[in-house]
């Protein structure tokens, strides 16, 4: 899964502020996604990540 920094993840389940959108600040093994409700920082394994996600948009450059 192409998944890089800046993109917008849609996720299955909510996070518990009740937005279920997150942005993209680091991708890797691990990712890290910041809340686009709360702002809140975190870190998650590549693998728990990728089968959470609903959708992924992506601004386009060009």
């Amino acid at each position: 899964m192409d998944i890089r920094p800046g993109d917008i993840l849609k996720m299955k389940k909510k996070h518990p502020c009740g937005a279920d959108e997150m942005l993209v600040i680091r991708s890797g093994m691990d990712f890290r996604l910041r809340c686009v409700g709360c702002s809140r920082e975190f870190m998650i394994p590549r693998n728990k990540i990728e089968k959470n996600i609903k959708s992924v948009s992506r601004e386009e450059k060009g």
